[in-house]
């Protein structure tokens, strides 16, 4: 997710956080943070300047509490709880599972998510344009997208008939991921491997596995997991000359430091498409 979206979900909703709210605050707001991973230096540089731009400064009158459950998302619903007890004067939601915890704890503290799935699926709000109660937030549909992902993959390299499909097993909404990429598989003729990987090793396993079986490319699950591990998946798909398809953007920023690999983007989604030089009839 890039700086400007962060600035923007959280202006919008410290704008909206209740007057009261905002007195029981002084002098110094607690901030909640929950994640399902660690996030990077310059996620959390984008919180900070979202907060920064409507009047919130660490330190100044603001403190920011971070829980990460590393991984381990059955441990996000008492971090949620946790946040509710001090109270938090709102709480950042950066995985499902930490925004439906939230929401089921309070209606009293807004939260506002950052998310890859339906928010209205999920039940955390009643609809998009008018979300209601204590939450609100940003979707980027990434995880319905894993179809259209494959769809794309199929079109530049046709020749594709067996796909590695990466995902990690921890992960809530893995196996809603998998259905939607199932039916699109099936309808193009592709043979799918489902490939498991929940923590660093498992990666590196998962592509030497699809290289044994013969895989002619890869695409990647939405999962905060393998964008905080993009330079190594961006690393093992170059020295494996595997085409792959990534959910966001951000997988193609270390582009200059995978060698003789070549990049496009995805139109009208959110993310990129790594080719190597097997690859046949795709732009640079």
């Amino acid at each position: 997710m890039r700086r400007r979206e962060f600035v923007s979900i959280l202006g919008g909703a410290a704008a909206s956080w209740p007057l009261a709210a905002r007195a029981q605050q002084a002098p110094v707001a607690l901030v909640g943070l929950l994640s399902g991973f660690q996030l990077d230096d310059r996620l959390l540089g984008a919180i900070r300047q979202g907060l920064k731009e409507t009047g919130y400064i660490e330190v100044r009158n603001a403190a920011i509490k971070y829980r990460s459950a590393d991984g381990r998302f059955d441990r996000l619903p008492a971090m949620a709880a946790e946040l509710v007890a001090d109270p938090a004067a709102v709480i950042i939601a950066l995985a499902p599972l930490a925004a439906t915890s939230a929401k089921s704890l309070t209606t009293a503290i807004p939260i506002v998510f950052a998310l890859g799935p339906d928010p209205v699926e999920l039940g955390l709000v009643s609809s998009l344009n008018h979300p209601g109660g204590n939450v609100t937030g940003v979707t980027f549909f990434i995880n319905s997208l894993g179809a259209k992902r494959l769809e794309l993959l199929h079109q530049v390299i046709p020749s594709a008939a067996v796909m590695g499909f990466l995902s990690n097993p921890r992960n809530p909404t893995t196996e809603s991921q998998i259905k939607d990429i199932e039916v699109a598989a099936r309808t193009l003729g592709v043979k799918l491997l489902f490939l498991d990987a929940g923590n660093e090793g498992d990666i590196g396993n998962s592509f030497a596995n699809a290289v044994q079986q013969h895989a002619n490319a890869m695409i990647i699950g939405a999962d905060s997991f393998f964008l905080s591990r993009r330079d190594q998946v961006v690393g093992l798909a170059a020295r494996h000359s595997l085409p792959t398809v990534y959910y966001l953007r951000e997988f193609c920023e270390r582009r200059l430091s995978v060698g003789r690999t070549r990049w496009m983007r995805s139109p009208g989604l959110t993310g990129a498409m790594q080719l190597s030089d097997r690859a046949s009839g795709a732009a640079a």
